[in-house]
């Protein structure tokens, strides 16, 4: 790949609560990035492989070895060896394994620290303008590695009460990495996601407005069912064949990334 910029920009798309549609996020993020002329590298961190598997990688789920899960749990090896070409991005897999390796990498010396590691070392090998992280709906071991390694978050979330006790276990989690790896974990985006046109989505939406004060923007993804086709045919929005009023928004996401970053 030839990069664009001198810089490779790292964003990861986290909150430890499922169901936000986070991988639904980090795909069209990672697809509206490609799609303004970025090489992207979409790395799935998520044991159980959704992104994996919605960018129609299904069947690396179940391979051996080498993939992420022996690449971070021995400390060595090459992440060139397993990225997979998709249409629009670059993807490093998940595997099962990654779920025994999640708990490897809780005791091992600098288990938080190997997948920036080894991101670093695919960088010195090949060029991406941006690295995308999909994590895991918890706040373990992956999701604290994902964070460390991007130093930036994209938090989507849903337009309901449920989404401000969630968020502030994201907030106090990256506190503590920021204490303990005395590093910065900074905060890009709120995407609410799946919003309805109805009065709590509104007091939410309100409530978001608020509470990030204009220190982060806010982006309104509504619920739409070209979302679920695109990824039921392995594609982002932007590459499927049926368009979306939801394609601005995510590009609007991209275009603050590209200024931001």
């Amino acid at each position: 790949m030839t990069s664009t910029t001198q810089t490779t920009r790292h964003v990861a798309v986290a909150l430890q609560k499922g169901g936000v549609g986070k991988t639904m996020v980090s795909i069209n993020v990672a697809g509206a990035l490609a799609n303004r002329g970025h090489d992207v590298l979409f790395v799935d961190t998520d044991p159980q492989g959704n992104a994996t598997e919605g960018l129609g990688f299904a069947d690396t789920y179940l391979e051996d070895a080498p993939h992420l899960a022996s690449i971070l749990a021995d400390g060595e090896g090459d992440l060139a060896d397993i990225v997979l070409e998709h249409e629009e991005m670059d993807v490093v897999p998940s595997n099962i394994d990654m779920f025994t390796a999640e708990a490897e990498l809780v005791s091992a010396m600098q288990g938080r620290r190997r997948l920036e590691r080894a991101v670093d070392g695919l960088l010195e090998e090949r060029d991406y303008d941006f690295v995308i992280y999909d994590t895991p709906p918890s706040l373990l071991v992956m999701t604290d590695s994902a964070l460390l390694a991007a130093g930036n978050v994209l938090i989507p979330a849903l337009a309901e009460e449920t989404s401000t006790r969630a968020l502030d276990i994201l907030f106090n989690q990256i506190d503590t990495i920021e204490e303990n790896f005395s590093t910065t974990v900074r905060e890009v985006g709120v995407v609410a996601n799946r919003v309805e046109p109805d009065g709590e989505s509104k007091r939410m939406m309100d409530w978001f407005e608020e509470t990030f004060g204009g220190a982060v923007p806010v982006f309104e993804v509504r619920k739409r069912v070209a979302l679920k086709r695109a990824w039921n045919n392995s594609v982002s929005i932007f590459e499927h064949d049926e368009s979306s009023d939801m394609e601005v928004v995510f590009d609007d996401i991209a275009a603050h990334l590209e200024a931001e970053l």
